[in-house]
């Protein structure tokens, strides 16, 4: 009973951190979005891809949480925007108190976008509330079209669920319809993409889907 009593009062506490990074956000209209996954879902190459589609168009920046080395950051960095990576050092999930003392690195009065990339895992990150505005979920085909059932918390808490590496489907046993119904098992009517950041198959409906929330969000800037 201890232990779960000490768990709630973190817990609380990182909810009550994450509502004052939610105000932050809300007052300079930026929208925040959380990515969460497994090890090598894709993570950092859909981020890549998005933010060279959207160059232009949206000012975005990036923090990436990894427990070592800031390989993912270079790899953003190079695509000209803003980035910062958080080492854990063995946590398997990013805080909210962390992203705070993070932004202070962001112009915020100059950003439409913060991206997050947590720490990759399906259980630790589902707990812990950032702050954002949306949650992405992403389930590689590699891992099995019953994912979504081992892991229902990162479907339930996400806004999204992506299904990423199409284009290794047919060398798997992965079923995109049978995931597509395990999802709807746990979360139903939640949106599910099929896509290949790779060969940009299904690129077009998450770009559609981000853009459009984000220029929501920034339509309800405070002045």
């Amino acid at each position: 009973m201890g232990s779960i009593q000490v768990k709630d009062k973190v817990l609380s506490k990182n909810d009550q951190l994450a509502l004052v990074n939610r105000e932050l956000f809300d007052r300079h209209g930026i929208w925040c979005l959380n990515l969460i996954s497994s090890p090598g879902a894709g993570k950092t190459t859909l981020i890549e891809k998005t933010v060279d589609a959207l160059a232009g168009r949206l000012r975005m920046a990036v923090l990436v949480g990894d427990l070592e080395t800031e390989n993912d950051a270079r790899r953003i960095g190079a695509h000209g925007v803003p980035v910062r990576q958080i080492i854990t050092g063995g946590a398997c999930h990013l805080t909210a108190d962390t992203i705070a003392e993070f932004l202070k690195c962001f112009d915020l009065v100059a950003l439409d976008v913060v991206i997050i990339e947590n720490v990759g895992n399906l259980v630790c990150p589902t707990s812990y509330h950032l702050g954002e505005h949306a949650r992405v979920a992403l389930i590689s085909t590699p891992e099995g079209d019953d994912k979504p059932l081992k892991y229902p918390g990162a479907v339930y808490t996400s806004d999204i669920v992506l299904l990423t590496k199409r284009d290794l489907a047919p060398y798997t046993d992965f079923s995109l319809e049978e995931a597509r119904r395990n999802v709807g098992r746990v979360k139903p009517g939640i949106p599910v993409l099929e896509l290949s950041s790779r060969t940009g198959e299904g690129m077009p409906a998450w770009l559609e889907w981000f853009e459009n929330n984000a220029r929501e969000k920034n339509s309800k800037r405070r002045t």
